[in-house]
């Protein structure tokens, strides 16, 4: 068979779809509360930004083409074929209905419907949304080749077009300089707490969901085999520098706001602030266009990514069925309000994210690893323990007494771990021993 080549109108259709699918009103909110908190301190802030929020979704889009893998259980699948199907479960519930899909609708209505509704019909107005958010995702993602055709050709390209306009405004306007106040938190690790904003945007976990998503768009252009790795790489690195982009100019646009006003309780507060600074009275208007446009796209990639691998993993259980899963459990879940979803999304992320960041660079090295169960067993056992106390550390039983000696003799005594990288020496050992078991039992990697 003929090798297809890859055209220019297929690279950005492609990015087009894998920028669409992550970039949602977290990306856009995080970075200018960032700017703001990060002040003059916003370069090494946004470079510790980029590693998670930027290069960790392409390391990730990465490891499941490199690895071959069909859903996030194959990726997790060479520790236990058991620890593959608990991995996918647990990630599609968290990016899914329990955290991740209602997030992206409680964010559009709170900047972009709230603030027209009197505070008495907050309720009724965020059920009648919600349904109609969830509804409207569901129908478009009925019949998986519309995601291509919604989210890469229309969705998207309007979403970036207001988007634009603001931040080009905000270019020949500046609502201030550069060199404004750091907060405590930015003042000496601007770099690291950069890196654990990063993952609040929660694209390192989606990434390993959604680019299994852009796989098969991608195998339905017709591309196959090692090809599919090129056209993700290439698509992909598209995609990541003009969402880079966009975070650097949202960050410096949180920065120069402090010129004119003070710092917000968060980032959507300050995203609508700005907004309004800019364009008057339709700057509410506009700002709820644009996060809802581009929180819609978000949801009905994490629909399809979510219906697709439950699917494949429980194949007896049909793709609309779990589809309807993710609609009623995220409209359920997104009516508890968006500050109880935050809350309670911390924790898990900090139990997740070691084991996620682990399979994808497993994933990304899988030339020399290939998938080898040794290895994968030794680091994922290792990460566990950190994984465990840097969730109790984020999770409300960190006010316990117990808890809190817990806490403190973990983050004294394991470097990093006070940064919130715990894992990282312990996962370096479980490499060692891994590569140290493999040379004793004189086997070839992969056996």
């Amino acid at each position: 068979m003929e090798k297809q080549k890859l055209t220019t109108k297929q690279l950005f259709l492609v990015a087009s779809l894998i920028f669409g699918m992550f970039f949602g009103a977290g990306n856009l909110i995080f970075p200018v509360q960032l700017g703001q908190l990060a002040g003059h301190n916003w370069l090494p802030a946004v470079a510790g930004f980029l590693l998670t929020g930027a290069l960790l979704p392409f390391l990730a889009m990465l490891a499941v083409s490199l690895t071959n893998s069909k859903s996030v259980y194959d990726i997790a699948k060479p520790a236990a074929p058991w620890f593959g199907t608990v991995f996918l479960v647990v990630i599609h519930f968290t990016i899914g209905p329990l955290f991740g899909t209602p997030r992206t609708a409680a964010t559009a209505f709170s900047m972009g419907v709230e603030p027209f509704v009197p505070a008495t019909y907050h309720q009724v107005a965020m059920l009648a949304f919600t349904a109609a958010f969830f509804g409207l995702a569901y129908f478009l993602t009925v019949k998986q080749s519309n995601l291509m055709k919604w989210v890469g050709k229309y969705l998207n390209p309007i979403f970036l077009a207001l988007l634009g306009l603001i931040l080009v405004l905000a270019l020949f306007l500046p609502m201030g300089d550069l060199h404004q106040h750091a907060t405590d938190a930015y003042q000496s690790q601007a770099a690291f707490q950069g890196i654990l904003d990063g993952y609040n945007t929660m694209d390192g976990l989606a990434l390993l969901a959604l680019a299994v998503s852009v796989v098969y768009a991608v195998r339905g252009l017709g591309f196959e085999g090692a090809n599919v790795s090129k056209v993700l790489a290439k698509s992909g690195l598209v995609a990541i520098l003009m969402e880079s982009l966009i975070y650097v100019a949202t960050v410096l646009l949180g920065v120069s706001s402090l010129g004119t006003m003070k710092a917000a309780a968060n980032g959507g507060t300050a995203f609508s602030e700005i907004v309004t600074h800019y364009t008057g009275n339709v700057g509410v208007l506009a700002t709820g266009v644009i996060v809802t446009l581009a929180v819609f796209t978000t949801a009905m990639g994490l629909f399809v990514s979510f219906a697709q691998d439950l699917h494949k993993v429980f194949p007896k259980v049909s793709y609309l069925f779990w589809l309807r899963v993710i609609a009623i459990g995220s409209f359920v879940t997104a009516n508890a309000g968006l500050t109880n979803i935050i809350a309670w999304s911390a924790p898990v992320l900090m139990l997740l994210y070691p084991y996620a960041l682990a399979l994808t660079l497993l994933g990304v090295t899988n030339k020399w690893v290939k998938q080898d169960a040794v290895m994968y067993r030794a680091v994922l056992l290792a990460v566990t323990v950190p994984a465990f106390l840097d969730a109790l550390g984020a999770s409300p039983l960190a006010s316990q007494s117990w808890a809190a000696s817990l806490a403190t003799a973990y983050t004294t005594h394991l470097p990093l771990a006070a940064e919130g990288f715990g894992w990282v020496l312990p996962a370096l050992g479980g490499v060692i021993f891994a590569m140290g078991w493999k040379a004793a039992s004189r086997k070839p990697y992969g056996e």
